[in-house]
C-alpha cells in the first residue's frame, strides 16, 4: 500500500542511526519531519473532505509512538452565503 511504501523510503532515505550533527537521537525524526511537513489544508463541503481520488491524509509518526495533539481549525470561505475565493 502507499502509506507503507512512503514510510519505507523514508526509512531509506533517512536512517535512523547516521552521523547526524544534533546528537538528541532523533535527528533522523526531524529530518523526515521537514521533509513532510507538519500542516495540510483541505476543503471540506457538505461535512465532507474534498479529495482527489487517489489522495488520503495520514499521520506519519517519526519519533514514537507517543502521545500528540492534533489541532483542527476551520475557516469559513463563503462570502455572504456565496461560495468564492477570498
Amino acid at each position: 500500500n502507499v502509506q507503507r511504501d512512503i514510510i519505507e523510503t523514508l526509512k531509506k532515505l533517512v536512517p535512523e542511526n547516521n552521523s547526524y550533527h544534533h546528537m538528541e537521537g532523533n535527528s533522523d525524526a526531524h529530518i523526515k519531519a521537514s521533509l513532510l511537513g507538519s500542516s495540510v489544508s483541505v476543503i471540506v463541503e457538505n461535512n465532507r473532505l474534498i479529495l482527489g481520488t487517489w489522495q488520503r491524509i495520514f499521520f506519519y509518526e517519526a519519533d514514537g509512538p507517543r502521545n500528540r495533539m492534533v489541532y483542527l481549525q476551520l475557516i469559513d470561505r463563503t462570502l455572504k452565503g456565496k461560495k468564492g475565493f477570498i
